[in-house]
């Protein structure tokens, strides 16, 4: 049986996270982009884009969907998937608010 470990890390204040733009947050190596959508709900996506590692915090938001800088690949904030006619994914990472904190669950 293998045991799973979860970590939970503090990244933001939710006042330091602006509605509808991403902030790029690092955990040692890892480069995450949290995004705060209009209904206040927190996502957290791997922050490169899939096609040529546009940094998908510097993208527009629109809805649940993050638009890469680069080349306007569509991407779910929500479930990590590139909308058609492009394809991939990025990793997504849960989230929480613990007393206006950020946590991210790795």
């Amino acid at each position: 049986m293998m045991e799973v470990t979860q970590y939970r890390i503090k990244v933001a204040k939710i006042t330091d996270l602006p509605m509808n733009l991403g902030k790029t947050v690092k955990i040692g190596a890892l480069e995450i982009a949290l995004f705060r959508l209009a209904n206040g709900d927190v996502r957290a996506i791997e922050n490169r884009c899939p096609h040529k590692g546009g940094v998908l915090a510097e993208g527009i938001l629109s809805g649940e969907h993050v638009f890469c800088p680069m080349h306007d690949w569509k991407i779910s904030v929500v479930d990590g998937k590139v909308q058609e006619p492009d394809f991939g994914c990025v990793k997504i990472y849960e989230t929480e608010i613990v007393n206006e904190d950020v946590i991210v669950i790795l």
